[in-house]
């Protein structure tokens, strides 16, 4: 027998094997009592004295290589087997628990006032967090000379003109009603900008949520209606409210809205500054001067118009006396809500 060719197709043999039950047929193909090393040895015998030890020396090589070959393997196929076992899913283990996430509190609070006014026929818009001054400011009545328009109360785009961070939500008034006919009646959530220091009741980003109707023969006892209904949804059924004179350049006449402390229940306490009173947003009748810019008659329709801060409801609302810990991420404090 050709020893040479035994080698070659014992290469050729090993390549073709993928798991235990094939070696064990290599081994018997090679090994067994019939095998091709039983047959070699069968055949010294057979041979002159000179070339049984030459062939004997040749045919031993060959076991000795066979079994050396079949132990590597063993452990090749016992290595993978291993591997395969481990990225195999063991559904008897114990899984990992992968926590759920949650809305943020002023996620929470925007989706809640603004479902109030959706149930009561306001459709919710958005608008740009980049403004041209016209709607920040002009169209909104407020003076070129208004304090608000300075460099330093608001967050000016160096190398474009007349564009800004919008410091409130009302540009999206201008907006819709420049692009919509009366009757309209929108809530306005979204983030705005003013270049405050900030303190546990100031940030430079923070939440409002803007709200007008415009209409023929609206009058300031619907907005209090439409506010009273806000109030006590928010705050419960028990609170007092009260309308305040203002002023501010949009509406006329203006009004601040407060509602009876939520803590000392209209006594008196340290969160309400022993007034009783809690301040929440501010309104009033769109000024006509407003809803000229827009080419609203004046004459024939009239408005309203609200705005509150997020953050400012969410902390009454939650008892919350800090701002910077909706924006700090800590855990132990948004798995609160």
């Amino acid at each position: 027998m050709d020893i040479n060719a035994i080698y070659t197709q014992i290469d050729l043999d090993l390549q073709g094997i993928s798991s235990p039950e094939g070696l064990e047929q290599f081994r018997l193909k090679y090994l067994g009592r019939k095998g091709v090393v039983a047959e070699l040895t069968s055949v010294i015998p057979t041979l002159s004295k000179e070339e049984r030890a030459a062939f004997g020396k040749l045919a031993n090589a060959l076991k000795n290589k066979l079994v050396s070959l079949i132990e590597e393997k063993e452990k090749t196929l016992l290595g993978s087997a291993q591997e395969n076992k481990s990225s195999v899913c063991d559904i008897g283990m114990p899984g990992i628990v992968r926590e759920l996430g949650q809305l943020h509190p002023l996620t929470r609070i925007t989706d809640e006032i603004c479902d109030i006014f959706n149930q009561l026929g306001f459709s919710i818009v958005e608008g740009p967090e980049i403004e041209t001054e016209y709607n920040n400011f002009t169209g909104l009545n407020i003076p070129l000379e208004h304090p608000s328009r300075e460099a330093f109360d608001t967050f000016y785009i160096k190398d474009y003109a007349k564009m800004l961070l919008r410091s409130h939500t009302s540009p999206v008034q201008v907006r819709a009603m420049k692009s919509g006919k009366p009757p309209l009646a929108i809530v306005v959530p979204g983030r705005v900008y003013r270049p405050d220091a900030v303190d546990a009741s100031h940030s430079f980003m923070f939440h409002q949520i803007e709200g007008f109707m415009v209409d023929k023969g609206i009058k300031f006892s619907d907005l209090k209606g439409i506010l009273e209904i806000f109030a006590k949804t928010i705050f419960g059924k028990d609170i007092k409210m009260r309308f305040r004179p203002h002023f501010f350049p949009f509406t006329e006449p203006s009004a601040e809205v407060d509602i009876s402390c939520i803590i000392c229940k209209g006594k008196g306490c340290s969160v309400c500054g022993r007034k009783g009173w809690l301040e929440i947003l501010g309104s009033g009748l769109i000024h006509p001067n407003v809803l000229k810019h827009v080419g609203i008659d004046a004459q024939v329709y009239t408005g309203f118009a609200f705005g509150m801060g997020v953050e400012r409801i969410a902390m009454l609302k939650y008892g919350i006396n800090d701002i910077r810990l909706f924006f700090e991420n800590d855990l132990r404090f948004l798995k609160q809500f």
